[in-house]
């Protein structure tokens, strides 16, 4: 205290630590919260590795507030510094608190790009942070606000210091040599917090940086990459139409889009699992894709490839916008075959923007949970109901137009996070993981509706003459892999998806698709199945009736940019993370799971996978700019 006695008076000393002091104290504990929460173990010399980034930023932010308080003593530059102090640092117990919850739910780090994106989307946030979040917030933008100014009027009061708080001059007259070296210090420090190495396994450079530099080095990023993709290419389905053939038959189509369905979550993919017994005798007499991928783990993306057989696009939304979709959609095509279409949500219209997008797919009718009636139906998730709240409005339609052919598609929501799994059909004790257990219930409720909807077609004696398509556009992860939820992990849990086609005049006795499908598949499959032949156009997809490539590759990208890219080639996986941590690469016919990183053996290879997989990468941005 000595030295700052010589640059601030006692009432500056107290007011300036009585802010940076709990500042750092509140950052460093969320840090250490969330690098305890790693389910790796990590040791002392790695967590301390883990926090070095958020010690120097904090030192370095006092060091640097410090030495400007040392500067100005008074007058209205005084108020200025004053008034920046307050609200940088509540800017930084923002980003920091946001971080520590983005983490919690997701097990990946916070950057530029997922925050540009979710100040689009403030009421999907707000209803996803839980109220201890928010408390905890506000309790520190209370005290960044306030608690200065109360500590030191208290410490005034019983001191008797002079009532002027935020004025003054030291006890002796600083040299301005003294501030400006803090201020230099200070800078110091907070250029040593971006210095964090290669990344380790488990955790990349990423979580290793203070959030708030993070936030900064990913926006730097941005700024520097904006505007150097190339112009967009055309489509190669752009034109494409169908035609009838002589295999032409008359058959109606039901898409049902599991949310965040992962493939080893169902009982026909994990037989030890007893969620869907349903489902798993409806797969005995189906077609079973068992190595079935999404491409892109996000709900939109996941659709874009069911319904408009494309692989979609790497930046975020794009769909969304006018024009984004290149290609002709399965509804489009079956609407100029006579087909009446029609879409069906048990979550709000908003949810990822289906409200438009669904009219974009070529639907003529589209019923969002708005447009029903949700008495007596629980709510499963912040944006969506239990999915039995769509059998009625479906029943009303099938009893109207059913005697037509139709192309219709029912969208569930209760899988996805954050997992309230409706009482209807009660609970049962799957795991002791909580948050598991509730999304296996909630899997569980949607083996009940698939039996009900399939029980209503029966009932309407539309169920003989109906193409029913069952499948996950993306799984979820539960800390596998330091993972949650979907958008940033490409693991196993969160790519691999069930894929099931049942047909009740075709596959009685069971057929299997062993190799490697995605999603992009469905659109073939079903026009195959109902005998119609694409001119015009080619999409990349593969009907599942016909023998797949042997060779094929399937590549990946996590859902926000820059954070990982993946590609299995037969069994083989490599994952490359941006130089955010090690890349990885698993044998999945030795290793399912992923547990065995073959990286350091396999470093040619390996080299080889991530030159092709940025060479797609760099494909699909030309596609997407």
């Amino acid at each position: 205290m000595g030295f700052l006695g010589v640059l601030l008076n006692r009432r500056d000393r107290v007011y300036s630590l009585s802010l940076l002091i709990p500042f750092t104290v509140y950052n460093l504990a969320l840090k250490a919260y969330d690098v305890a929460s790693r389910p790796e173990k990590l040791g002392l010399a790695r967590t301390l590795k883990l926090m070095r980034s958020d010690v120097f930023f904090n030192l370095g932010y006092a060091l640097l507030w410090t030495g400007l308080f040392g500067v100005v003593h008074r007058g209205p530059l005084r108020r200025v510094v004053v008034f920046l102090f307050h609200v940088t640092t509540m800017l930084a117990a923002i980003v920091r608190a946001s971080a520590h919850e983005y983490f919690r739910e997701t097990g990946t780090a916070l950057d530029y790009d997922i925050v540009a994106l979710w100040l689009r989307r403030p009421k999907d946030v707000k209803r996803m942070t839980p109220p201890s979040a928010w408390v905890l917030l506000a309790a520190a933008l209370f005290y960044a606000t306030s608690g200065p100014w109360l500590v030191s009027r208290a410490l005034g009061r019983w001191r008797g210091w002079s009532a002027r708080p935020l004025d003054g001059t030291p006890r002796r007259v600083s040299f301005f040599l003294g501030p400006l070296v803090l201020i230099l210090q200070g800078l110091g420090f907070g250029s040593l917090s971006l210095l964090t190495g290669p990344g380790m396994p488990g955790a990349g450079k990423s979580f290793a940086r203070d959030p708030v530099v993070n936030l900064m080095v990913t926006g730097v990023k941005v700024a520097m990459t904006r505007g150097s993709t190339s112009a967009p290419v055309e489509h190669p389905a752009v034109a494409a139409r169908i035609v009838q053939t002589p295999r032409t038959e008359r058959r109606n189509v039901v898409l049902v889009h599991l949310e965040s369905i992962r493939a080893r979550s169902v009982t026909p993919y994990n037989e030890q699992l007893k969620t869907t017994p349903f489902l798993d005798e409806l797969a005995k007499k189906s077609l079973l894709a068992e190595r079935a991928y999404t491409t892109i783990p996000n709900s939109l993306k996941g659709s874009i490839s069911v319904n408009c057989g494309i692989e979609p696009y790497l930046r975020a939304a794009v769909e969304a916008e006018p024009g984004g979709i290149p290609a002709p959609c399965l509804a489009g095509l079956l609407k100029g075959q006579g087909y009446r279409t029609v879409f069906f949500q048990s979550a709000t219209q908003k949810f990822m923007y289906f409200g438009n997008q669904a009219k974009d797919f070529g639907y003529e009718e589209y019923y969002p949970v708005e447009s029903m009636d949700t008495e007596g139906f629980e709510r499963s998730n912040y944006f969506g109901y239990e999915d039995e709240v769509m059998l009625k409005p479906s029943e009303e339609w099938l009893k109207k137009w059913g005697d037509e052919l139709f192309l219709a598609e029912y969208l569930t929501s209760t899988g996805h996070h954050d997992y309230f799994p409706p009482t209807r059909y009660r609970h049962e004790h799957f795991v002791e993981d909580d948050k598991l257990n509730r999304y296996l219930n909630s899997v569980r409720y949607l083996d009940f509706f698939l039996k009900n909807l399939v029980e209503q077609y029966k009932k309407l004696g539309l169920y003989e003459n109906t193409i029913f398509i069952l499948f996950g556009d993306h799984g979820e992860g539960f800390g596998e892999h330091g993972r949650y939820v979907h958008e940033d992990n490409p693991y196993e849990e969160s790519l691999k998806i069930p894929l099931i086609i049942h047909a009740p005049w075709r596959f009685q006795h069971g057929e299997r698709a062993e190799e490697l499908s995605n999603l992009t598949d469905i659109l073939p499959t079903v026009l195959d199945l109902l005998g119609y032949e694409v001119r015009g156009g080619k999409y990349p997809g593969y009907s599942l009736l016909r023998p797949l490539p042997e060779d094929r590759t399937l590549f990946f990208s996590c859902t926000n940019k820059d954070k990982c890219l993946a590609s299995i080639m037969g069994y083989e996986k490599y994952i490359h993370h941006y130089g955010d941590r090690p890349d990885e690469f698993f044998d999945l016919l030795e290793d399912p799971l992923e547990q065995r990183n073959l990286a350091a053996e396999r470093a040619e290879e390996a080299k080889k996978r991530r030159d092709k997989l940025l060479a797609w990468r760099s494909r699909s941005t030309r596609t997407d700019a």
